[in-house]
């Protein structure tokens, strides 16, 4: 799922001042103690058969549902399970969503963008899994297998809301031939921002090639902030939320704003590309080309982009000519929570409605869907980052370069901050890497980029500089 900017961020605000009636959640008679012996449960997720997101919900409806029911006769409970599909604009059913929560409706389980847990919890829609569904919650095999940093995607200030559905991470890219030419070596892995420089130093000798691209500016969208920004700035030791305060012009910021002014000022970087309306897929099809010597992207690169089968820009030999690298932090140590390197990620969760009449087994059915057989059955035979370490760790075993991501990026990983105001945040932290690419100052642009974050999240009692 993605967030169209600016015009989700009021949302669950309006909803206070709107009462919508909608379906009662769960219906049924039977009390909602945990030995109840019928029950009515419902399941809610973007996704419909022949349309949007079509495969999750074939296997919704033809695996989920059946073999739950199945299961629950086998224990002496007659359950009756239905799937609410959607086929809409994310922003559509995130409304939706939030109105059936705040009418006390809606679905037993629930399918949600990660980055909106904070904003319904701090709306009064949604609790932690443990309050809605008991001790069983924090019993559950599955933690063992979605490491913490994972487990972050569904979290919001410490508590448990919901189970990732999967994620991804970001790497540095590099085509091994130019680095060959370059001198550089085929197993390359910088500890250092300055490393990274280096190695586009040496990649600058080579004609027609632009030594790193790091996505800049506001063409580029959310790309910009989580290909480039945000995985700079925690690598800088900093976080674009924390403690209830932005980040605003501090020094992790200026950090990251100076690297790119090194790259692009110093014509290590194309500051064309970024002012491009199609910049990003420009840089795809330039990498595939071997036009480009480092690209900073996610895993979605490999998969889906540069797959010498089915990808956008294919590349034959992607399995020899692309390597793949941790992004290191400035220097060692200097990532946060002291890391040497650092990720951003992404990705969905899975939640459970507060208000449902059988909230036990609202937790057993979302429980089974994130068993490892429920996730290995998801993917079909698709070869995806899933929460689970267990099953990555099947399905992926013939991947070297998801395996990487699973084994090396994850557990070190970031998320972004679930909450309203991060979409307009993160078009001023675009604005400040466009005007870094563009040639203004670093102190020019956070000082401009501060400004901008005051007047969005409320003054600048809400940030840090």
């Amino acid at each position: 799922m993605s967030v169209t900017p600016r015009r989700v961020t009021g949302v669950l605000a309006a909803l206070t001042a709107v009462t919508l009636a909608s379906t009662a959640c769960a219906g049924g008679s039977e009390p909602a103690g945990k030995d109840a012996k019928n029950i009515t449960l419902t399941i809610a997720a973007n996704s419909i058969v022949g349309g949007k997101n079509s495969a999750g919900a074939e296997w919704i409806e033809k695996w989920v549902i059946p073999r739950f029911v199945e299961a629950q006769k086998a224990k002496g409970v007659t359950a009756k399970v239905s799937f609410v599909p959607s086929g809409v604009d994310d922003e559509q059913y995130k409304t939706k969503t939030a109105l059936d929560l705040r009418s006390k409706g809606g679905a037993d389980v629930i399918a949600l963008d990660g980055i909106w847990v904070g904003e319904f919890v701090q709306a009064g829609y949604l609790k932690p899994l443990a309050e809605v569904a008991g001790g069983q919650v924090d019993s559950w095999e599955g933690w063992s297998q979605i490491p913490e940093t994972v487990q972050g995607l569904g979290s919001f200030e410490g508590k448990r809301y919901g189970i990732p559905l999967g994620t991804d991470g970001r790497v540095l890219y590099y085509n091994k031939k130019l680095f060959a030419q370059a001198g550089l070596p085929a197993d390359w892995q910088p500890k250092s921002w300055q490393e990274i420089l280096d190695a586009g130093t040496r990649l600058k000798a080579l004609p027609g090639v632009t030594p790193i691209q790091i996505n800049a500016g506001t063409a580029m969208g959310e790309a910009t902030s989580m290909q480039g920004a945000l995985p700079l700035l925690v690598g800088a030791g900093g976080e674009i939320w924390k403690d209830g305060k932005w980040a605003g012009a501090s020094q992790p910021v200026k950090d990251m704003l100076d690297l790119y002014t090194k790259i692009y000022g110093s014509g290590l970087g194309d500051p064309k590309l970024q002012q491009e309306a199609k910049g990003r897929d420009k840089s795809f099809a330039e990498f595939a080309a071997g036009k480009i010597g480092i690209l900073a992207e996610g895993d979605y690169f490999w998969r889906s982009v540069v797959n010498p089968s089915s990808g956008i820009a294919k590349m034959t030999d992607r399995d020899t000519t692309v390597g793949y690298a941790m992004i290191p932090a400035k220097q060692p140590g200097a990532g946060i929570r002291g890391q040497d390197f650092v990720s951003m990620s992404g990705g969905g969760v899975r939640v459970l409605n507060p208000n449902s009449k059988f909230p036990s087994q609202a937790w057993e059915l979302l429980s089974f869907m994130h068993s490892a057989e429920g996730v290995k059955a998801e993917l079909a035979g698709e070869k995806r980052i899933t929460a689970r370490t267990d099953v990555n760790k099947e399905v992926l075993a013939g991947d070297p370069m998801l395996t990487f991501i699973t084994d090396k990026v994850l557990p070190l990983t970031a998320y972004r901050p679930p909450l309203a105001v991060y979409p307009q945040v993160s078009v001023a932290l675009q604005e400040a890497t466009a005007a870094a690419a563009s040639g203004r100052s670093v102190d020019e642009a956070a000082s401009a980029y501060q400004k901008k974050v005051e007047g969005i999240v409320g003054g600048p009692g809400n940030v840090t500089s």
